[in-house]
């Protein structure tokens, strides 16, 4: 019965995930700037999730020496993600975006080699190469043609790389601090330079908008940053990193799914094959690790 519950709670938090690609898309096409969207979001998250995590520590402290490390973790995990994030669905489609995410395990081993926190097999280039020859697929299958989602797609791929960034930066911090602890911190403190950076959008967005687009919000907040957060990491204490990794795996093709089905989103031959090749580069590469704080997108 703890395995079936964790389970569930793995598949809950994929597809919240997975369901927040359609929601970016539509408030962002139904009234909301993207960086007063984004800014709005995280800082209610941030304060939601920091007081979910002192009431369970009672403390948001952490140490001088890990300051820098936390200060590049929530630049590039909060405000870059996030910038990157929603001009991404600004410039392309949502299902075009999912796909183009799942490269993110490709990117995260290609920093972690980068920094030499491990090696790459002669198995996980050739992952790589399959993974990034799909994104081609992708772009090129674009019904607005190569020229025209190419923005958004680059954006997507600075989004996975961003995350990616995140991900080590927090790895060796994952030793010394709870991922509570180290997701309330991220998001604090990103939420600063995300703020500055959208503040003009915040100032004169029109806030004059439907209650379908704030309950986009609402769930934008409650489910992708603080929900997700709090499942993640309960069920990885039962059924161990390496499955719930192996569960993330249908994220991207879960977000294109809820994209095509709810927005009504056309999606070419050719792009269906590069997702093909994009999901047989992530089976190739797989390997054991342990997740990052979640924060989402």
């Amino acid at each position: 019965m703890r395995l079936t519950a964790a389970h569930l709670m793995l598949l809950a938090t994929v597809v919240i995930w997975a369901f927040n690609f359609t929601v970016t898309k539509y408030v962002l096409t139904h009234g909301f700037e993207p960086l007063a969207y984004s800014t709005l979001r995280y800082a209610a998250a941030a304060l939601l999730f920091a007081s979910l995590t002192y009431g369970l520590e009672r403390s948001l402290s952490v140490k001088r020496r890990d300051l820098v490390l936390l200060l590049v973790a929530a630049a590039l995990g909060v405000w870059l993600n996030q910038v990157s994030f929603v001009y991404a669905l600004t410039f392309t489609s949502a299902s075009t975006a999912a796909l183009v995410m799942g490269t993110l395990p490709i990117f995260t081993a290609l920093i972690a080699w980068a920094f030499k926190m491990e090696r790459l097999s002669g198995r996980f280039l050739a992952a790589g190469g399959v993974s990034f020859g799909g994104v081609a697929l992708v772009a090129i299958g674009s019904e607005n043609g190569l020229s025209g989602d190419l923005k958004g797609i680059l954006l997507t791929l600075a989004t996975a790389a961003t995350w990616a960034g995140y991900s080590v930066a927090i790895a060796p911090l994952m030793q010394r601090y709870s991922p509570f602890r180290i997701s309330a911190f991220v998001l604090l403190v990103g939420w600063i330079p995300l703020f500055l950076s959208g503040l003009r959008q915040v100032v004169r967005q029109d806030y004059s908008l439907t209650p379908l687009v704030w309950a986009c919000l609402a769930f934008a907040i409650l489910g992708p940053l603080v929900l997700t957060n709090v499942l993640w990491f309960k069920a990885i204490a039962r059924v161990g990193p390496s499955r719930a990794t192996l569960v993330t795996n249908l994220q991207p093709f879960l977000a294109a799914v809820f994209a095509l089905v709810i927005l009504s989103e056309a999606m070419t031959a050719v792009q269906i094959a590069g997702g093909i090749a994009i999901g047989l580069g992530i089976v190739l590469a797989r390997r054991r690790q342990r997740p990052a704080p979640v924060l989402a997108e």
